[in-house]
This record gives structure tokens, sequence and C-alpha cells, in this order.
């Protein structure tokens, strides 16, 4: 079930973070985000106070999080988007994300299918979302969700890490 997150729910958030953080230390990185930088609670907090931070839980308790709005990172304009768009009319997944250890469960799709209704019930025109170009399991997923790629843009991330990301977009 994805929901509005509550208060309540940050800790569970801040954990699922840092158990993707370490468990791409032990293994690979397909994130390229760092501890400390990105993503924090923080970060979440921000979201969460804006009303644009969703959980999906089940009978374990929170397995991931996701943040929805229309903000565009200014890189976007860097980018040949095919499907025209007012910014208005455009829902942005940021941060998707789902505790390594519930992977394998497919909440990764359900979560992009809660995004998608989300965007309708928006008025949405597009949904568009970028990853890490290293990002192969992600890289893979979207394509196969009807997501097509828009191209590659050189992002300054959190003002510290610069790194290819890759955009996709899907009509609504």
């Amino acid at each position: 079930m994805m929901r509005l997150a509550e208060e309540k729910d940050l800790v569970q958030i801040d954990q699922i973070y840092e158990e993707i953080l370490d468990y791409e230390a032990e293994t690979v990185s397909y994130t390229n985000w760092q501890k400390g930088l990105y993503p924090t609670l923080a970060y979440a907090k921000t979201a969460l106070d804006q009303r644009t931070l969703y959980v999906g839980e089940d009978g374990d308790g929170v397995y991931g999080c996701v943040i929805l709005n229309a903000a565009q990172p200014d890189e976007y304009g860097e980018i040949d988007w095919q499907i025209a768009a007012k910014p208005e009319e455009v829902i942005v997944i940021h941060t998707l994300c789902v505790r390594p250890s519930a992977y394998g469960r497919g909440l990764g799709r359900q979560m992009v299918a809660f995004c998608e209704d989300y965007a309708k019930r928006k008025n949405a025109k597009v949904i568009r979302l970028d990853t890490y170009e290293g990002n192969a399991p992600a890289c893979a997923m979207y394509p196969k969700l009807g997501y097509s790629f828009a191209g590659i843009a050189k992002f300054h991330f959190q003002n510290v890490i610069w790194e290819n990301l890759k955009c996709f977009e899907k009509e609504m």
C-alpha cells in the first residue's frame, strides 16, 4: 500500500536510506548516493513538510519511499523531451527507493504504478524522472514499464557531485 508519509515514518525512511548506502558499500553502488550528502533525513523532512513524500508499506513496515512533485531540475532544460508539456502538466519522480531487504518482490514496479496513478489524478500530461547512468536496475526497469529514454545530462548534484543522469519520460 502506498500513502502520504507521516512524521512517524521519518525514522524508517532514514533507515531505508542508510540500508541502501550500507548495502551499496558492501556490493555495488547503483545510485551514486553518498552518506551525509544525499539522501538525508533533512531531505525527507523537507518533502514531508511539502506533502510530496510517499511511502510504501506492508505488514513488515515501510519498505520504500518516493517524492512526487512538479519540480524539474534546471538540467532538464538540456534534454530533448519528446512529450511537450507545460510545467504544470509534468510530474517528476524523485528518489524512488526500496530497502534492499525487500528487493526482488516487484515493489519498485508497484511504486512506479502508484506514481503514474498519482500523475493521472493530477491531470499531468507526462511523468519524468532521472537516474544515475550506472543504475543498471533502474535503467532496465523504466523502459520495460513504458518509459522512453529522453537523453543524458550532466548534473551538479547537491552542488558537490558531478554525474551523468539518464532521463526518461512517459505520456500519461
